[in-house]
């Protein structure tokens, strides 16, 4: 499901996160309705087609039942001002506003570059890693990385990531994301990412050996599962991911590139004897 900040109707944003949810699971306006604190069973069905309006607490409890927190929640009340805004200036200055946090929080879809960026580990961590180091050289970052790496693959890895608009050099050995998210598009994705996927397993055995506790977070959950619930976790995995992305966008103090695997697969077979989907 699209970010937020791509939308200029929160009904419209509201009835994908409803189709989304209804596509994984036997979500009902009934559970939204409850999710966000309200007795109507079809109180936001109405919103959405309409027939009813957020109030300002509205906004907050249906914010929070779609896991909108950050610039994303900022940005949701400034979509609910602006389609509900009676006067053209109210509308005009949450129009604006919509647009400053949209533009501060821009996020690129890879398409065709996207098997390229996903071939190594180190484009998604150079590209976090240099704008937070200004004036540190190939060398200095490769220092930095945590898997070995070598100061001409770091060299290379910015050209590549300048070539392909994900970084912009400002000065010598200075860099700036020209997005400050990026995701990849549906079509792309599924093959491109699993070689990063494969890496990235790898780096979280290495982390489990050699990094202390304190350093890194890894737990896991063996449980059994309906394929009604296995699809209603997968959404919720959906909606940290999002929330993620919110919170380290709107954060300006980064000093170090973390790797989150969020990974869900069967240890056993369908008692049906079925195949796993």
């Amino acid at each position: 499901m699209k970010s937020v900040i791509e939308y200029e109707n929160y009904r419209t944003f509201m009835q994908d996160f409803y189709d989304e949810r209804k596509r994984c699971s036997a979500f009902s306006w009934r559970e939204f309705a409850k999710l966000a604190g309200f007795s109507s069973p079809t109180y936001l069905k109405l919103v959405c087609e309409g027939k009813s309006s957020l109030s300002q607490i509205g906004v907050e409890r249906v914010a929070s039942a779609m896991g909108l927190v950050g610039f994303e929640l900022i940005y949701f009340r400034a979509l609910v001002v602006f389609c509900q805004a009676k006067s053209d200036a109210d509308k005009r200055r949450a129009y604006e506003e919509m647009q400053e946090i949209a533009n501060a929080h821009k996020i690129r879809v890879l398409d065709s570059t996207a098997f390229a960026y996903y071939e190594s580990w180190m484009n998604p961590v150079i590209r976090e890693l240099a704008p937070s180091a200004p004036g540190a050289t190939p060398g200095d970052l490769a220092k930095l990385c945590y898997p070995e790496t070598s100061a001409a693959d770091v060299k290379d890895t910015l050209a590549f990531l300048v070539k392909a608009g994900l970084l912009k050099k400002i000065d010598d050995n200075t860099y700036v994301q020209s997005d400050k998210s990026i995701v990849g598009s549906a079509d792309a994705m599924p093959v491109a990412i699993r070689s990063m996927h494969r890496q990235m397993a790898e780096f979280a055995m290495k982390a489990m050996d050699e990094l202390p506790v304190s350093e890194r977070n890894i737990t896991g959950l063996t449980l059994g599962l309906s394929h009604r619930a296995y699809h209603r976790l997968v959404t919720e995995l959906a909606a940290f991911r999002r929330r993620a992305v919110a919170i380290a966008a709107e954060d300006d103090g980064a000093d170090q590139v973390y790797r989150i695997n969020l990974q869900m697969f069967p240890l056993t077979r369908n008692k049906e004897g079925g195949k796993n989907e």
